[in-house]
């Protein structure tokens, strides 16, 4: 199969046990057919980086991990590519500009060609000297050779990406003010009281999308804060119900609000913390006790959580000690079910259809 081809041909580069890379190795997948779209939440141990490659080979990958580390996230990303039997990026999204977003575009562009760029806008934490402002620089270098097609997306924007219909939820601070198809309910949830730190980063204004694929919609808001959550959810649910939840800003408590969490009552969420970096206790109770959810995964066990608050072991790709680059694999069907592959364990799990 050409998932096992590439997984091979990656497990053959000498690269992976140079850099001490998580090699990809490819479960049997009888349970995916050819007009799924294929999803990769990729390890880069505490940033984001999710690969989306539609039945027709269209990519998008939402963010590209750190810089620095000889280009370890780069090179998993790569890796991905190659399962998913793709030798180029068609668009990269970037959430925001700190550097576990932003950070590997410069390398990710020496390994693999990539087409469009998608952001927010210009960066606004310009302290001289940060990590932000380098980062954020370093991707304008990059726009500035003149090679890579540009959008600066605003919310309501359906984006450019054949295979998946992707519609703007936030961007540069700013949220849809309208509810999308699915939406328009009062939402309960608003009541709960919260305390949450206001935040004023460029977190709040992360570009956040929401991805139609069929009967199946993925919510992914990048490290979007919950002031700006409440701006989406309250007092009128606009998303309506989620699918699968690409779990905001790795776990940490100053987003996931009830308001988000308990309005849009994900089947499936799916965490990219590390093991000392997000999944708070807050957020993994919340997420754990809304009402609906199948199952969380973890990309790593959260050291925070412990045996009480972490989701069951077989849902975490990278257990507790040195990080493996563990990574999940998603399937889904346009009919509406989709399957879930941990490459820590080596399980999958089906969701069927509703």
């Amino acid at each position: 199969m050409r998932l096992a081809k590439a997984a091979r041909q990656w497990a053959n580069l000498s690269l992976a046990c140079t850099l001490g890379l998580a090699v990809f190795a490819a479960p049997v997948k009888a349970w995916a057919a050819k007009g799924d779209l294929q999803i990769y939440m990729i390890d880069v141990e505490g940033g984001q980086s999710t690969l989306f490659v539609a039945p027709g080979g269209h990519s998008l990958l939402i963010d590209t991990g750190w810089p620095g580390n000889a280009g370890r996230d780069a090179d998993r990303i790569v890796a991905a590519t190659k399962l998913a039997g793709i030798t180029k990026i068609d668009t990269v999204l970037l959430t925001h500009y700190h550097d576990d977003h932003t950070g590997g575009v410069p390398q990710l562009v020496d390994r693999i060609p990539v087409g469009t760029f998608i952001d927010h806008g210009a960066n606004t934490e310009t302290k001289e000297g940060s990590a932000t402002l380098a980062v954020a620089q370093a991707y304008q270098n990059v726009l500035d050779t003149g090679k890579y097609k540009h959008i600066v997306a605003r919310p309501g924007d359906v984006l450019p990406i054949a295979g998946m219909k992707v519609t703007v939820i936030s961007s540069n601070g700013d949220v849809i003010d309208h509810p999308v198809p699915g939406g328009g309910e009062m939402n309960k949830f608003c009541d709960i009281k919260e305390d949450k730190p206001q935040d004023h980063s460029e977190n709040s204004r992360s570009l956040g999308i929401l991805i139609n694929f069929g009967k199946i919609k993925i919510l992914d808001l990048g490290d979007l804060t919950w002031g700006k959550e409440r701006d989406i959810m309250c007092p009128v649910n606009k998303l309506g119900k989620i699918d699968i939840l690409v779990v905001s800003h790795h776990g940490f408590r100053p987003s996931s609000s009830h308001a988000l969490i308990d309005g849009i009552t994900p089947r499936v969420a799916l965490m990219d913390n590390a093991s000392a970096k997000g999944g708070n206790i807050s957020v993994l109770d919340t997420i754990r006790q809304t009402a609906g959810i199948e199952t969380l995964w973890q990309l790593h066990y959260s050291d925070e959580g412990g045996a009480e608050h972490n989701t069951a072991a077989e849902y975490v790709a990278n257990p507790q000690g040195p990080d493996r680059g563990n990574f999940f694999e998603v399937n889904v069907s346009p009919k509406g079910s989709f399957t879930i592959f941990n490459s820590g364990t080596k399980q999958t799990k089906t969701y069927p259809a509703k």
